[in-house]
This record gives structure tokens, C-alpha cells and sequence, in this order.
């Protein structure tokens, strides 16, 4: 079969498309025929070994996708032919896929195959982030820095889904301020000045909460753009460095910081991916939860849509078609 690999850390543009055997399932696994694998960050930084996950090279990236069962183990529910989302943690970028049973899901009918591979990342770290780790309430104000993207725009869907009042979008530039009100935003602000025009939009009051996949410059103003008792969810770093607090910020106004790592927090917790896509379910199935999808391509393009998730320029979910 046709497949990406990652074999030389030198960034998106050194991933080469090879023949490579079709996986083989483990006792647990399905075997899913790849019809569409998500794009996300973490991809990018595996390019060039600065991802926490580090396989030996040379390897296939991709973590979500979206498929036809080809086969899967009795008793657990899915049948050939059945259409599916699914985290495989690695070798999605790539005709065939094997992943645990666990963390494969039934993709309703209404949903796209690209945009069924835009869920098992994006939108169970945000249903995570904002209710696991935010305890978002009904009627909270929520602000997400940038918004166009994946992880943005999955935020800006479940923060409303989930009962959020006023939900503020943080873009770079106007097209990417569209994308995140047609994806459910009541505004968006630009990120040069973002800070004062997040005050005057909540009447000097700040925020509740806000989604960070960004990190970088942004996040001072951030903590400033909080009100009293707010909380701030560091979920990236797409920005490139990572900020410090100085948490004098933090005791002033009783503010919170938490770490968003939604991986990490599920390898250690069986079953509580199922959990979270049960909550999710009834939402996709309606079509409020429903990705916008900003690239298609091909494996063979698979270096270009990298490199836009790297240079920032996503207008919604990127994904790769075998």
C-alpha cells in the first residue's frame, strides 16, 4: 500500500510517499481502509523529532482517520463495511490503517469521511479541555486563540454545544475571523490589540475561560483578558515558544492555568475515550458539532499540507485523501 513516512528529521518538506506493507492487526485491532486522515500539529513537530511521541525512523505519522471497516474482532461491534472515526496514534497517513477497538467509533451517517477524521483529535481534546479541565458552566464566555484552526474551531463548536454563553474568537486576519464565526463564534477579534478588544466586547468584564492551542506572545494578554476566577487551558503551542507565567497574575485574581493533555490523561483511563464520544455522539449525529474543512490533498501532497499547518495559513480542518 501507498503510505507517507517520516524518514529524516528535517521538517514537512523531507516526508516521502512509499510502497509499505499493509499492516497487520493485533488481537484487539481493526483493520479500517483509510478514506480520510486528519493534519494535525503534532504531525508537524514529529517531522522534525519534537514531539513527545518519538518512534524509531522511519515511520508513517497521522493519528485520526476516517474509513470502512475491512475487518475487526467478534464481539465488538463493528462488522466490514462499517463507517468509522478512529485515533490510531500513528500510521494513518496511509491507505490502511490498524487501530485498537477502543478507539475506534461509528461515524454517524450525516458526517463526512474528512470530517469524521477531523474528530477524534480536535474535538475529544476540546470536549476534554473545556468540561474535564475547564468545568465549563452554562452560560460561561469563552475566548479561543486561533480560532480558524482545528483545534479552534472543534472548541468554538463544543463550548456552544455544551451550554457556553458568549464565545469570542482570536484570529490573524478577517478570512480567518469568518471561518470561526460560520463555525459558531459570536465574534472574532484580530490578535494585534485582542486583549482590549475582548474588554470592551464583555463590557470591561473579561472572560471565563480561555482555549489556548497557541501559546507564544499571545499569552499574557490572555491571562489579562480573564476575569476573576477565570481559567486558562494550554492546550499548544503553535506559535513555536513556549510562555512563562509569572504568577503574581494568578494570585491577584484568583486565576487558574491548567494543562490541557488529553493523550496523556486517556492512555491512563480505559473506557474514557468511549465516555467522551458517547457525550459527543448525539451532537455529531445533529450536525452541531461538524468541522470545516479548510485543504484536501492527496498522500503525495501530504509535504504541502504540513507545511500549512506549520506556517499557520489553516482555514479549518486539513486533511489528506489516499
Amino acid at each position: 500500500m501507498r503510505a507517507v513516512q517520516i524518514t529524516s528529521l528535517e521538517g514537512p518538506s523531507a516526508v516521502e510517499v512509499v510502497e509499505v506493507d499493509a499492516p497487520e492487526p493485533g488481537p484487539d485491532q481493526v483493520v479500517i481502509d483509510v478514506k480520510a486522515a486528519g493534519v494535525s500539529f503534532p504531525e508537524v513537530l514529529q517531522t522534525r523529532g519534537q514531539y513527545q511521541i518519538k518512534p524509531p525512523l522511519p515511520f508513517v505519522p497521522g493519528s485520526e482517520v476516517a474509513g470502512e471497516v475491512v475487518s475487526a474482532p467478534s464481539g465488538t461491534g463493528f462488522s466490514t463495511g462499517d463507517r468509522v472515526a478512529a485515533f490510531p496514534a500513528l500510521g494513518g497517513f496511509a491507505e490502511r490503517v490498524v487501530a485498537d477497538t477502543s478507539m475506534t467509533f461509528h461515524l454517524p451517517d450525516n458526517l463526512s469521511y474528512e470530517q469524521g477524521a477531523a474528530v477524534p483529535l480536535n474535538y475529544l481534546t476540546a470536549h476534554f479541555g473545556l468540561l474535564k479541565r475547564g468545568h465549563l458552566r452554562n452560560g460561561e464566555s469563552v475566548l479561543v486563540q486561533g480560532a480558524a484552526g482545528g483545534v479552534g474551531t472543534a472548541s468554538i463548536q463544543v463550548a456552544k454545544a455544551f451550554g457556553a454563553g458568549q464565545v469570542i474568537a482570536v484570529t490573524s486576519t478577517d478570512a480567518k475571523g469568518e471561518i470561526a464565526v460560520a463555525a459558531g463564534a459570536d465574534a472574532y477579534v484580530l490578535a494585534d490589540g485582542f486583549r482590549d478588544a475582548v474588554k470592551e466586547l464583555t463590557g470591561g468584564h473579561g472572560v471565563d475561560l480561555v482555549v489556548d492551542p497557541v501559546g507564544g506572545d499571545r499569552f499574557t494578554d490572555s491571562l489579562r483578558s480573564l476575569k476573576d476566577d477565570g481559567r486558562l487551558l494550554v492546550i499548544g503551542f503553535t506559535a513555536g515558544s513556549i510562555p512563562e507565567v509569572k504568577v503574581n497574575r494568578l494570585l491577584l485574581n484568583n486565576l487558574d492555568v491548567r494543562g490541557v493533555g488529553w493523550g496523556a490523561y486517556v492512555l491512563k483511563r480505559p473506557g474514557y475515550v468511549a465516555a467522551q464520544w458517547s457525550e459527543l455522539a448525539p451532537y455529531l449525529a445533529e450536525g452541531k458539532l461538524t468541522a470545516p474543512i479548510g485543504g484536501r490533498f492527496p498522500l503525495e501532497d501530504a509535504a504541502r499540507a504540513l507545511a500549512i499547518i506549520d506556517s499557520r495559513e489553516a482555514l479549518g480542518k486539513v486533511v489528506l485523501v489516499p
